[in-house]
């Protein structure tokens, strides 16, 4: 299947998750999480969920990380969408959120992030069984990734599919991905 046409049935698929399904999903795919080998991470960036499209509630594994390993430093994008270009910054809480135009939460006062980043939780729509993944289209987080050697893991809610065709050169593979029944291994 295309990207275009995987996107809107993802959409589709989440939208159609029921409240207490997703509260469910989201708590399966925290106790998942809880099960990632965390020794060797200093620095961990983590997307902020778009909890109204049914993205996987990141707060939850943000409050287990900050509980059980208060260690790694927790950073959090912010994007330009003039630039289509994102900034890293360390999360401060959420009384440091605020929504921008598109109705996505980012921090207002953590300070910037530029050294290095070991782990690396992605955002997506849908992924295959390859480990390629389909996003809202813009191409941040694929240009994130391109030149930075972390670790990278996506969050579903859903399974995966079986492939996406119009894979490109620059597509960033993910080394796994965490879903509510299982970690998969690329």
């Amino acid at each position: 299947m295309l990207k275009s046409t995987i996107r809107q049935q993802a959409l589709k698929d989440r939208l159609a998750i029921s409240e207490l399904e997703f509260e469910l999903l989201n708590n399966r795919l925290l106790k998942q999480f809880t099960t990632v080998d965390f020794t060797r991470v200093k620095t961990l960036h983590i997307f902020l969920p778009i909890l109204e499209k049914r993205e996987p509630n990141t707060f939850l594994l943000i409050e287990w990380l900050s509980e059980k390993h208060p260690e790694i430093k927790i950073i959090v994008p912010k994007a330009d969408f003039g630039t289509a270009l994102m900034t890293n910054h360390e999360y401060l809480g959420p009384n440091d959120l605020k929504k921008n135009l598109y109705n996505i939460l980012e921090p207002q006062q953590g300070v910037i992030h530029n050294g290095d980043v070991d782990l690396v939780m992605v955002p997506l729509l849908a992924f295959d069984k390859r480990g390629y993944r389909v996003g809202y289209g813009k191409g941040f987080y694929d240009r994130f990734l391109e030149n930075l050697n972390a670790q990278k893991i996506g969050l579903s809610l859903l399974p995966a599919i079986d492939k996406i065709d119009d894979v490109t050169e620059r597509d960033i593979r993910l080394d796994f991905c965490i879903t509510p029944t299982e970690i998969i291994k690329f």
